[in-house]
Protein backbone atom coordinates (compact mmCIF):
# COMPACT_ATOMS: atom_id res chain seq x y z
CA UNK A 1 0.00 0.00 0.00
CA UNK A 2 2.65 2.51 0.77
CA UNK A 3 4.48 1.89 -2.38
CA UNK A 4 1.50 2.18 -4.39
CA UNK A 5 1.06 5.51 -2.29
CA UNK A 6 4.49 6.43 -2.81
CA UNK A 7 4.33 5.10 -6.64
CA UNK A 8 7.12 2.76 -6.19
CA UNK A 9 9.66 5.54 -5.19
CA UNK A 10 10.47 4.50 -1.84
CA UNK A 11 13.53 5.82 0.27
CA UNK A 12 15.82 3.14 0.16
CA UNK A 13 17.32 3.37 3.40
CA UNK A 14 16.24 3.29 7.00
CA UNK A 15 17.71 6.30 8.17
CA UNK A 16 16.37 8.43 4.75
CA UNK A 17 13.02 6.93 6.12
CA UNK A 18 13.40 7.86 9.79
CA UNK A 19 13.66 11.23 8.91
CA UNK A 20 11.21 11.72 6.68
CA UNK A 21 8.73 10.26 9.33
CA UNK A 22 10.29 12.36 11.86
CA UNK A 23 9.47 15.37 9.57
CA UNK A 24 6.04 14.65 8.17
CA UNK A 25 4.90 13.79 11.50
CA UNK A 26 6.40 17.09 13.04
CA UNK A 27 4.58 18.98 10.54
CA UNK A 28 1.23 17.02 10.76
CA UNK A 29 0.92 17.84 15.08
CA UNK A 30 3.40 20.87 14.65
CA UNK A 31 -0.05 23.15 15.78
CA UNK A 32 -0.24 20.89 19.50
CA UNK A 33 3.55 19.80 19.82
CA UNK A 34 4.98 23.42 18.51
CA UNK A 35 2.53 25.97 20.41
CA UNK A 36 3.25 29.35 19.31
CA UNK A 37 2.48 31.85 15.94
CA UNK A 38 6.37 31.63 15.28
CA UNK A 39 6.48 28.10 15.21
CA UNK A 40 3.23 27.69 13.12
CA UNK A 41 4.58 29.69 10.33
CA UNK A 42 7.69 28.10 10.32
CA UNK A 43 6.20 24.64 9.68
CA UNK A 44 3.38 26.50 7.02
CA UNK A 45 6.52 27.72 5.24
CA UNK A 46 8.42 24.52 5.18
CA UNK A 47 4.98 22.88 3.75
CA UNK A 48 4.93 25.75 0.70
CA UNK A 49 8.60 25.41 -0.04
CA UNK A 50 8.31 21.48 -0.14
CA UNK A 51 5.94 22.19 -2.85
CA UNK A 52 7.99 25.07 -4.09
CA UNK A 53 11.23 23.05 -4.28
CA UNK A 54 10.06 20.34 -5.46
CA UNK A 55 8.33 21.62 -8.77
CA UNK A 56 12.01 23.39 -9.29
CA UNK A 57 13.48 19.74 -8.65
CA UNK A 58 10.99 18.38 -11.64
CA UNK A 59 12.87 20.90 -13.76
CA UNK A 60 16.42 20.96 -12.77
CA UNK A 61 17.03 17.36 -11.21
CA UNK A 62 14.59 15.59 -13.43
CA UNK A 63 14.76 17.43 -16.67
CA UNK A 64 18.68 19.26 -16.38
CA UNK A 65 16.89 22.44 -17.54
CA UNK A 66 18.41 25.40 -15.19
CA UNK A 67 15.17 28.53 -14.71
CA UNK A 68 15.83 31.61 -13.12
CA UNK A 69 12.07 32.24 -13.32
CA UNK A 70 10.38 29.99 -11.09
CA UNK A 71 9.73 32.83 -8.07
CA UNK A 72 7.32 34.44 -10.78
CA UNK A 73 5.33 31.39 -11.27
CA UNK A 74 5.11 31.32 -7.70
CA UNK A 75 4.44 35.23 -7.12
CA UNK A 76 1.77 34.72 -9.70
CA UNK A 77 -0.25 32.18 -7.54
CA UNK A 78 -0.05 34.53 -4.80
CA UNK A 79 -0.87 37.39 -7.14
CA UNK A 80 -3.66 35.46 -8.16
CA UNK A 81 -4.93 34.73 -4.93
CA UNK A 82 -4.25 38.25 -3.41
CA UNK A 83 -6.04 40.22 -6.35
CA UNK A 84 -9.06 37.77 -6.76
CA UNK A 85 -10.28 38.22 -2.88
CA UNK A 86 -9.55 41.82 -3.05
CA UNK A 87 -11.68 42.46 -5.92
CA UNK A 88 -14.17 40.19 -5.54
CA UNK A 89 -14.28 39.73 -1.58
CA UNK A 90 -12.99 36.84 0.88
CA UNK A 91 -15.03 33.77 -0.96
CA UNK A 92 -14.15 30.34 -1.60
CA UNK A 93 -15.47 31.31 -5.12
CA UNK A 94 -12.77 33.87 -5.23
CA UNK A 95 -10.10 31.75 -4.31
CA UNK A 96 -11.01 29.28 -7.06
CA UNK A 97 -11.08 32.22 -9.40
CA UNK A 98 -7.37 33.60 -8.44
CA UNK A 99 -6.30 29.78 -8.50
CA UNK A 100 -7.34 29.25 -11.64
CA UNK A 101 -6.26 32.67 -13.99
CA UNK A 102 -2.99 32.50 -12.19
CA UNK A 103 -2.68 28.59 -13.71
CA UNK A 104 -3.80 29.79 -16.55
CA UNK A 105 -1.07 32.60 -17.01
CA UNK A 106 1.08 30.51 -15.77
CA UNK A 107 0.27 27.88 -18.44
CA UNK A 108 0.47 30.66 -20.95
CA UNK A 109 4.00 31.98 -19.86
CA UNK A 110 5.52 28.49 -19.34
CA UNK A 111 4.60 26.99 -22.90
CA UNK A 112 5.76 30.12 -24.49
CA UNK A 113 9.12 30.42 -22.46
CA UNK A 114 9.41 26.85 -23.27
CA UNK A 115 8.59 26.67 -26.79
CA UNK A 116 11.13 29.63 -27.88
CA UNK A 117 13.65 29.13 -25.14
CA UNK A 118 14.13 25.31 -24.35
CA UNK A 119 16.06 24.93 -28.23
CA UNK A 120 18.87 27.42 -27.18
CA UNK A 121 21.97 26.23 -25.11
CA UNK A 122 21.20 26.04 -20.91
CA UNK A 123 23.18 28.91 -20.20
CA UNK A 124 21.22 31.37 -22.85
CA UNK A 125 17.81 30.28 -21.43
CA UNK A 126 18.40 30.33 -17.86
CA UNK A 127 19.86 34.15 -18.74
CA UNK A 128 16.25 34.36 -20.63
CA UNK A 129 14.53 33.35 -17.34
CA UNK A 130 15.84 35.92 -15.21
CA UNK A 131 15.53 38.27 -17.87
CA UNK A 132 11.99 37.30 -18.00
CA UNK A 133 11.60 37.13 -14.17
CA UNK A 134 13.31 40.60 -13.24
CA UNK A 135 10.44 42.39 -16.20
CA UNK A 136 7.84 40.43 -14.41
CA UNK A 137 9.13 41.51 -10.58
CA UNK A 138 9.54 45.55 -12.15
CA UNK A 139 6.03 45.22 -13.64
CA UNK A 140 4.33 44.06 -10.31
CA UNK A 141 5.79 46.73 -8.20
CA UNK A 142 4.74 49.68 -11.09
CA UNK A 143 0.91 47.87 -11.77
CA UNK A 144 -0.23 49.66 -8.23
CA UNK A 145 -3.71 50.00 -8.76
CA UNK A 146 -3.45 46.14 -9.58
CA UNK A 147 -1.03 44.94 -7.39
CA UNK A 148 -0.39 47.18 -4.35
CA UNK A 149 3.07 48.38 -5.76
CA UNK A 150 5.69 48.13 -3.39
CA UNK A 151 3.08 47.45 -0.34
CA UNK A 152 1.56 44.60 -1.81
CA UNK A 153 -2.05 43.65 -0.48
CA UNK A 154 -3.94 42.37 2.39
CA UNK A 155 -6.85 40.67 2.04
CA UNK A 156 -8.95 38.58 4.20
CA UNK A 157 -9.64 34.94 3.53
CA UNK A 158 -13.13 32.91 3.98
CA UNK A 159 -14.36 33.25 7.09
CA UNK A 160 -13.56 29.55 8.00
CA UNK A 161 -9.95 30.23 7.72
CA UNK A 162 -9.91 33.49 9.95
CA UNK A 163 -8.45 33.10 14.12
CA UNK A 164 -11.99 34.64 14.76
CA UNK A 165 -14.02 31.19 13.69
CA UNK A 166 -14.08 28.72 16.14
CA UNK A 167 -15.17 25.03 15.89
CA UNK A 168 -15.58 24.27 19.29
CA UNK A 169 -15.62 26.45 22.11
CA UNK A 170 -12.80 25.03 24.51
CA UNK A 171 -9.76 24.47 23.64
CA UNK A 172 -8.16 20.91 22.60
CA UNK A 173 -5.02 20.27 24.27
CA UNK A 174 -4.34 23.73 24.85
CA UNK A 175 -4.79 24.68 21.27
CA UNK A 176 -7.74 26.54 20.20
CA UNK A 177 -9.78 24.73 17.66
CA UNK A 178 -10.06 27.85 15.11
CA UNK A 179 -9.90 29.09 11.18
CA UNK A 180 -5.90 29.51 11.57
CA UNK A 181 -5.46 25.81 12.57
CA UNK A 182 -7.95 24.56 9.70
CA UNK A 183 -5.58 27.10 7.81
CA UNK A 184 -2.43 25.33 8.52
CA UNK A 185 -4.04 22.04 7.56
CA UNK A 186 -5.53 22.96 4.22
CA UNK A 187 -1.99 24.37 3.55
CA UNK A 188 -0.72 20.86 4.72
CA UNK A 189 -3.12 18.51 3.14
CA UNK A 190 -2.44 20.24 -0.06
CA UNK A 191 1.40 20.16 0.33
CA UNK A 192 0.78 16.21 0.65
CA UNK A 193 -1.33 15.71 -2.14
CA UNK A 194 0.88 18.02 -4.64
CA UNK A 195 3.64 15.90 -3.84
CA UNK A 196 2.94 12.72 -4.27
CA UNK A 197 1.11 13.74 -7.29
CA UNK A 198 4.69 15.06 -8.29
CA UNK A 199 6.36 12.09 -7.25
CA UNK A 200 4.02 10.23 -9.71
CA UNK A 201 4.90 12.32 -12.93
CA UNK A 202 8.52 11.93 -11.97
CA UNK A 203 8.08 7.49 -11.21
CA UNK A 204 5.65 7.15 -14.74
CA UNK A 205 6.83 6.65 -18.65
CA UNK A 206 6.70 10.59 -18.94
CA UNK A 207 9.16 10.94 -16.11
CA UNK A 208 11.49 8.54 -17.25
CA UNK A 209 12.04 10.21 -20.28
CA UNK A 210 12.56 13.21 -18.46
CA UNK A 211 15.26 11.76 -16.74
CA UNK A 212 16.66 10.28 -20.38
CA UNK A 213 17.09 13.34 -21.44
CA UNK A 214 18.87 14.86 -18.75
CA UNK A 215 20.97 11.96 -18.90
CA UNK A 216 21.83 12.41 -22.97
CA UNK A 217 19.59 15.00 -25.25
CA UNK A 218 20.61 13.35 -28.21
CA UNK A 219 20.48 9.89 -27.11
CA UNK A 220 16.77 10.73 -26.51
CA UNK A 221 16.36 12.50 -29.58
CA UNK A 222 17.54 9.29 -31.58
CA UNK A 223 15.40 6.87 -29.90
CA UNK A 224 12.54 8.82 -31.37
CA UNK A 225 11.56 11.41 -28.53
CA UNK A 226 10.18 14.71 -29.44
CA UNK A 227 12.35 16.32 -26.13
CA UNK A 228 11.53 19.96 -27.06
CA UNK A 229 8.14 18.61 -26.52
CA UNK A 230 9.00 17.36 -23.09
CA UNK A 231 10.98 19.92 -21.64
CA UNK A 232 8.12 22.32 -22.48
CA UNK A 233 5.79 19.60 -20.79
CA UNK A 234 8.43 19.67 -17.47
CA UNK A 235 8.50 23.51 -17.79
CA UNK A 236 4.88 23.91 -17.97
CA UNK A 237 4.39 21.42 -15.42
CA UNK A 238 7.29 22.78 -12.84
CA UNK A 239 5.27 26.38 -13.17
CA UNK A 240 2.00 25.26 -12.51
CA UNK A 241 3.28 23.47 -9.01
CA UNK A 242 5.09 26.47 -8.47
CA UNK A 243 1.69 28.48 -8.93
CA UNK A 244 0.00 26.37 -6.58
CA UNK A 245 2.53 26.96 -3.87
CA UNK A 246 1.98 30.65 -4.21
CA UNK A 247 -1.55 30.33 -3.68
CA UNK A 248 -1.11 28.42 -0.63
CA UNK A 249 1.53 31.10 0.78
CA UNK A 250 -0.81 33.96 -0.05
CA UNK A 251 -3.59 32.21 1.86
CA UNK A 252 -1.62 31.50 4.80
CA UNK A 253 0.04 34.85 5.18
CA UNK A 254 -3.48 36.50 3.68
CA UNK A 255 -0.90 38.87 2.42
CA UNK A 256 0.89 39.33 -0.93
CA UNK A 257 3.92 41.94 -1.90
CA UNK A 258 6.82 41.66 -4.49
CA UNK A 259 9.69 41.07 -1.56
CA UNK A 260 7.08 38.00 -0.49
CA UNK A 261 6.98 35.78 -3.42
CA UNK A 262 8.77 37.12 -6.52
CA UNK A 263 12.37 38.27 -4.61
CA UNK A 264 15.41 37.30 -6.53
CA UNK A 265 15.81 35.74 -2.61
CA UNK A 266 13.70 33.58 -2.69
CA UNK A 267 14.84 31.55 -5.99
CA UNK A 268 18.51 31.80 -4.28
CA UNK A 269 17.15 29.96 -1.48
CA UNK A 270 15.02 26.98 -3.86
CA UNK A 271 18.71 26.60 -4.94
CA UNK A 272 20.53 26.57 -1.94
CA UNK A 273 17.61 23.82 -0.57
CA UNK A 274 17.46 21.69 -3.75
CA UNK A 275 21.54 21.49 -3.32
CA UNK A 276 21.03 20.56 0.21
CA UNK A 277 18.77 18.18 -0.35
CA UNK A 278 19.79 16.44 -3.31
CA UNK A 279 18.65 16.79 -7.15
CA UNK A 280 16.51 14.55 -8.62
CA UNK A 281 15.20 12.79 -5.64
CA UNK A 282 11.99 14.49 -4.62
CA UNK A 283 12.80 13.59 -0.86
CA UNK A 284 15.52 16.14 -1.05
CA UNK A 285 12.65 18.76 -1.34
CA UNK A 286 11.58 17.62 1.84
CA UNK A 287 14.41 17.08 4.35
CA UNK A 288 16.34 20.57 2.51
CA UNK A 289 13.42 22.66 3.06
CA UNK A 290 12.73 21.37 6.76
CA UNK A 291 16.36 22.09 7.51
CA UNK A 292 17.00 25.61 5.69
CA UNK A 293 13.97 26.97 7.26
CA UNK A 294 14.68 26.04 10.79
CA UNK A 295 17.65 27.00 10.42
CA UNK A 296 16.88 30.32 8.58
CA UNK A 297 13.91 30.79 11.87
CA UNK A 298 16.41 29.80 14.49
CA UNK A 299 19.83 30.47 13.89
CA UNK A 300 19.84 33.72 14.98
CA UNK A 301 18.06 32.51 18.22
CA UNK A 302 21.08 29.69 18.69
CA UNK A 303 23.70 31.90 18.43
CA UNK A 304 22.15 34.19 21.21
CA UNK A 305 21.91 31.82 23.64
CA UNK A 306 25.84 30.81 22.52
CA UNK A 307 27.12 34.55 22.24
CA UNK A 308 25.90 35.08 25.75
CA UNK A 309 27.54 31.61 27.31
CA UNK A 310 30.83 32.76 25.71
CA UNK A 311 30.79 36.47 26.82
CA UNK A 312 33.81 36.54 28.50
CA UNK A 313 35.66 35.34 25.42
CA UNK A 314 35.87 38.40 23.70
CA UNK A 315 36.12 37.26 19.55
CA UNK A 316 34.03 34.09 20.07
CA UNK A 317 31.60 36.29 21.64
CA UNK A 318 31.72 38.54 18.47
CA UNK A 319 31.64 35.49 16.10
CA UNK A 320 28.70 34.12 17.54
CA UNK A 321 26.83 37.26 17.59
CA UNK A 322 23.38 36.85 15.91
CA UNK A 323 23.80 39.77 13.35
CA UNK A 324 26.16 37.10 11.97
CA UNK A 325 24.19 34.50 11.53
CA UNK A 326 24.07 34.78 7.11
CA UNK A 327 27.97 33.74 7.55
CA UNK A 328 26.98 30.82 9.41
CA UNK A 329 24.62 29.47 7.40
CA UNK A 330 27.07 30.34 4.54
CA UNK A 331 29.32 27.93 6.79
CA UNK A 332 26.79 25.24 7.22
CA UNK A 333 25.79 25.53 3.29
CA UNK A 334 29.40 24.96 2.07
CA UNK A 335 29.85 22.14 4.84
CA UNK A 336 27.17 20.15 4.04
CA UNK A 337 27.87 20.61 -0.10
CA UNK A 338 31.10 18.77 0.48
CA UNK A 339 30.15 16.20 3.30
CA UNK A 340 26.97 15.58 1.03
CA UNK A 341 27.92 16.31 -2.74
CA UNK A 342 25.00 14.15 -3.86
CA UNK A 343 22.64 16.33 -1.42
CA UNK A 344 21.71 14.26 1.68
CA UNK A 345 19.20 12.28 0.42
CA UNK A 346 21.41 11.00 -2.38
CA UNK A 347 24.12 10.38 0.19
CA UNK A 348 22.00 8.56 2.62
CA UNK A 349 20.88 6.18 -0.49
CA UNK A 350 24.80 5.52 -1.41
CA UNK A 351 25.34 4.65 2.16
CA UNK A 352 22.50 2.12 2.31
CA UNK A 353 23.33 0.78 -0.87
CA UNK A 354 26.85 0.27 0.23
CA UNK A 355 26.16 -1.79 2.60
CA UNK A 356 23.83 -3.88 0.86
Amino acid sequence: MLKRVLSGDLPRSRVLATVLIVIVVALALAPFAFPGAKALNVAAKICVFIVLVASFDLLLGYTGIISFAHTMFFGIGAYGVAIAITRMGPTWAAVAAGVAVALLLSFALSLVIGLFSLRVKALFYAMITLAVASAFQTLASQLSDLTGGEDGLSFKVPEVLTPGFSLVERPFLGVSLNGKLLSYYLVFAATVVLFLVMLRIVNSPFGRVLQAIRENEFRAEALGYRTVAYRTASNVLSASFATLSGALLAIWLRYNGPDTSLSFEIMIDILLIVVIGGMGTMYGAVVGSAMFIVAQNYLQDLMKLASNAASGVPVLRDLLHPDRWLLWLGVLFILSVYRFPFGIVGKLRVRALAKR
